[in-house]
């Protein structure tokens, strides 16, 4: 069974966890709701892929 999807699903929800703390309206432009989250999905995305490889890579030295 591959594990990494997994650690995919795992990520994503502590990165989303961990970047709706942030207050990105300080940021950019007040009234753009739907970039700030587009920018968060993003950036979640991007911060899962990392954090899977880097684990990944770790479990599998």
């Amino acid at each position: 069974m591959n594990y990494k999807v997994y650690l995919y699903a795992i990520f994503l929800f502590v990165s989303i966890f961990a970047l709706s703390g942030i207050n990105f309206e300080k940021f950019m432009k007040k009234g753009k709701v739907i970039e700030i989250r587009f920018l968060i999905m993003v950036l979640s995305f991007a911060l899962s892929y990392m954090l899977t490889n880097f684990v990944w890579d770790f479990l599998n030295f």
